[in-house]
Order: structure tokens, then sequence, then C-alpha cells
């Protein structure tokens, strides 16, 4: 059924009520229906009986012959009761002659016997010579001599009580549905109240109250599990807004610290070559100063555009290249670099477990599976930090060795250390590389921010020519990428040891180069 546009009911509460109130509507109908049916067939069953129960005695057939066609009967051959009996002579002709009261209209009957289409004992219904008044239930008999005998009875009775039914039942199905719209409506509006709270609460999300739930009332109801379900995706959206607003700000301060960066050697460059262009008669000495400090600013420069574009990179890649890679031929090369830049700085290599033993364990080969140019520019950057931050009596160690998680704290979280990367489970196998030095270490309110982009701390007593800031960014991300962790402890007057924690290969493994290796063994 198609309600008309004006028609349909707008809300769920008004839907529900109006179904609620057709289906009890329809369920009253078809009860009655049922009922006026089981009822008028038990009476015409009644009156079936009574028409069995009735024949005609064989003198009455004798004496409608014998009286003729003329002879109307008598006021002592009416029968005292709603019987009418009619008679069919030999040649199948209505006689006009009956039995019973006749001063209300009876059975439309034939004027032939071979009209009446009634079986001969079984009751059959005929319709009234009036055509406002009752139907009749009439039965036909065989008499003597050919003659019929048709026995009525009247079915205004079993009209009058379905008539009466009917009213009735139409009455309470008023009453039914009526009493379905209201107390429906009151118990519709009850059921819904969770549901109205929860469209509430939404409608003052929406008008901005973000930090709004939606009332669970009952968990196992359908509106429990919609408000539980609703108040999941309000977290995870609060999550996200709150992630997508956080990298929005780190994004603008990303491209203000970027620019600003940017700003001071462009500067440079451009009033250095504005100098050399208005200054014809500049001598050679100042000339080639200024093409030194256009030089240098060019380079920080380039090595800051290359320091981004690498961050963004690993951004966009976080799965590097994987091959197995050995940590300390990598340690070995970036000493060996550093050394080049920093010669008057001592440096050593020295095994992991000397900080942690009293033996004096030998270097040993630690594989891990990575790529080796993004894991040498982490050890470089490491090595250039300690080295450029430090003054120059200080010592720099760089340990490499294998151990697992939980011994002497390593690839946990503590109060005191700073770390990139989720901790590691007690027992879990590392391959490490410390760098620590001797210098005065770094304030415990700057250390906390050391791997954000852009920061430069300033180690405590030292005064340290300015860098970019990305550094130990670009470390950590690297870190990351390889699944990996990166630790700074530190403290004011003992100097900071910088930890790379790797995971191990497993055993057996086999990578493209250099796999299969056991000239190294893990610590038990």
């Amino acid at each position: 059924m198609t309600w008309p546009r004006r028609l349909r009911p707008r809300s769920l509460r008004s839907r529900l009520v109006l179904i609620a109130g057709l289906l009890a509507t329809c369920a009253v109908v078809l009860c009655q229906i049922a009922g006026l049916t089981v009822v008028r067939s038990w009476l015409t069953d009644q009156v079936d009986d009574r028409l069995a129960h009735f024949r005609p005695p064989a003198g009455a057939y004798l004496d409608i012959a014998d009286g003729g066609l003329l002879r109307r009967p008598s006021t002592d051959t009416t029968l005292p009761s709603d019987y009418r009996v009619f008679f069919y002579d030999q040649r199948g002709r209505l006689l006009g002659t009956a039995l019973g009261d006749s001063d209300t209209p009876g059975p439309r009957l034939p004027e032939e016997a071979a009209d009446l289409h009634l079986t001969a004992g079984r009751p059959g219904t005929l319709a009234s010579e009036d055509s406002s008044g009752s139907a009749w239930r009439a039965v036909t008999y065989s008499g003597p001599d050919r003659m019929r005998a048709v026995v009525a009875l009247p079915l205004d009775t079993v009209d009058g009580a379905t008539t009466k039914l009917l009213w009735v039942g139409l009455a309470l199905g008023a009453a039914v549905a009526a009493g379905v719209v209201v107390l429906g409506n009151v118990a519709v509006r009850l059921g819904l109240r969770p549901l109205t709270r929860v469209e509430r609460t939404a409608q003052r999300i929406t008008e901005g109250a973000l930090g709004l739930k939606v009332p669970v009332a009952d968990p196992d109801t359908e509106v429990g599990r919609l408000s539980l379900a609703l108040n999941t995706m309000l977290d995870r959206l609060r999550t996200a807004l709150h992630r997508t607003e956080t990298s929005e700000r780190q994004l603008r301060r990303f491209m203000a610290d970027a620019g600003h960066e940017l700003r001071t050697p462009l500067t440079a460059i451009q009033g250095f070559a504005e100098l050399l262009l208005e200054e014809e008669r500049m001598s050679d000495a100042r000339r080639h100063e200024a093409h030194t400090l256009l030089n240098q600013n060019a380079e920080r420069m380039s090595r800051l555009v290359d320091d981004l574009f690498l961050l963004a990179k690993l951004g966009e890649s976080p799965h590097p290249h994987r091959e197995t890679v050995d940590l300390l031929s990598l340690a070995a090369d970036a000493i060996a670099t550093t050394a080049v830049r920093h010669p008057r700085r001592a440096i050593t290599l020295e095994p992991l477990g000397t900080a942690r033993a009293g033996h004096d364990p030998d270097l040993d080969i630690v594989e891990t599976t990575g790529d080796p140019y993004q894991l040498a520019q982490v050890m470089g950057n490491l090595l250039s930090n300690a080295c450029t931050h430090t003054p120059l009596a200080a010592r720099v160690r760089v340990r490499v060795g294998a151990a697992h998680a939980g011994e002497n704290g390593l690839g946990a979280d503590r109060g005191d250390r700073v770390a990139v990367g989720p901790p590691r489970a007690p027992g879990t196998p590392l391959c490490v590389v410390e760098v620590s030095d001797d210098g005065p270490g770094i304030d415990p309110g700057e250390a906390a921010r050391v791997f954000d982009r852009f920061y430069r701390a300033e180690p405590l007593g030292t005064r340290a020519a300015p860098g970019s800031g990305l550094g130990l960014a670009i470390a950590a991300a690297i870190a990351e990428a390889h699944d990996g962790r990166l630790e700074l402890d530190t403290r004011p007057g003992e100097g900071c040891t910088f930890r790379l924690l790797l995971p191990a290969p497993s055993p057996g493994a086999e990578g493209p180069a250099g796999a299969g290796r056991a000239d190294h063994a893990w610590p038990r």
C-alpha cells in the first residue's frame, strides 16, 4: 500500500503506533469474521436439525389432494409454529394451499416442481417473497401419488443473531483500535525514550559538543548496543580528529621551521651576491672571503634540503630495503668517516659487554637485516652529534654487540630515558649499537625534545655551532622504519648515551648477503 506523501507518518513513533493499530484492527476483524461464520453455521445447523425432525403426515397429502386448488386451509389446519409446508401435485404444479402462518411473506417457490433446485431430504436456502424479508431454509419430501411437500423455516433468528454479533464486533474493534492507538502511543514513547536521548545527544554533538558521549541505558537491548557502537565510533573519530589536528599543527610548525632555517643561508647568499655585484673594485681577499661564505651557505642549504627530502622519503616509504648488514663494519666505517672531520677527537670501538661485565670480551660480528646506507647514516648522525656538542677532551665510545631485552634496562621505558619506538618484551634478542660520551650531558627538560625536527638542544657547558636540528629526527625515523628503537640516557655531568636497538634475525634465517654465518654468539 502506497501512502500519499502528505499522509505518510514522518516519525518512527507514529509509524509504530499506526502499524500496531492496523495489526490490532485486522486481528479483531478476522476474529469477528471467524466468529460470525461459526455462529451462523451453528444456528443454521440448528434450523436444519428442526427441519429433519418434521415430516408432513401421509393424510395431509390426501387432504390437500381432495381439497383441490381452490380450497384454502381452515384455521384449525394452521400450525402453531413458524413452519411453512407447501405441496406440489401429481403433475408437479404448486398448489395454492399451505400449512402454517400465512400472514407473513413465505419463501419464493417456483410454479413447477422441476424448477425447484432442492435435493430430496437435504436442506437448502430459498429467498423470501418479500425482497426485504429474511431467507428461508427448506427441505423437500416425496409423498403419495408423486406429490411433493416443501417444509420451510425462516432464518430471521439466524440473521438477527449474526447482525447483533456483527455490531458488537464492530464496536469492539473500534474500541480496541482506539485503545491500541492511545496505549500504544504511550508504550512506544516509553520504549523509545533511550533512543530519544541518543538523538538529543547526537544533535548536541553535531552542534559542537564533541566531548559528549551517548548515554547507554541497557547494553543488552538494541538501543544499548547502538549507543555502545556510537560511543566507539565517536572515540575513534575524536582520536582521528586529534591526530589530524596534531599532524596539521606539526606540519605548520615544520614548514615554519624549515622556512626559518632556509631563510638564514638564503639571506646570506643573497647579501653576498649583491655585495659582489655592487662593489666592482673589491679586493681579491674580500672577494675570496665572499665566495667562501657563499659556498658555505649554499652547502648548508643543500644539506638542509637533502635532510628534508630524506625525512619526506622516510615518511612516504616506511619499509626500507632489506639485506643482511654487519653492524660492526658499519660502526667502524662511521668512526673512520667521523675521524676525518674531527681529527683531534678520541673515538673508540668497543664490545657491548665492556660496560656491563668484569671481563673484556672480544669484538664480534653482529648481523641484522636492513638498509646499510640508512643504518650507516644513523651511526654517522649519532657520532657527529656527540663530537659537535661535547668538549674536545670528552671521549666518545661506540659499542656494538648482541643482547636480550631487559638486560640492564635495555628496551624498557624509564623515567630518566627518552626513547622513540615501542618498548621490547623482556628476553627479546636484539642487536645493539651504543654511542656514549663523557660530556656534560643534556638538561632533562631539553632531552625530551631532542628527537623533534628542527629542535636543537644546547648541551650543558658547551657552545656548539648551530646545526639544522634534523640529524636525530632522521636517526629516529630510520630506526622506526627498521622496526627498531632509539634510546637516550643522560644525566647532567655524566654524559649521554644514544642506543640503537634493532631486531635480531631469527635463527636459521638466510639473507641475500652473508646470511647463515654463525661466527657470532648470542648471550644466554
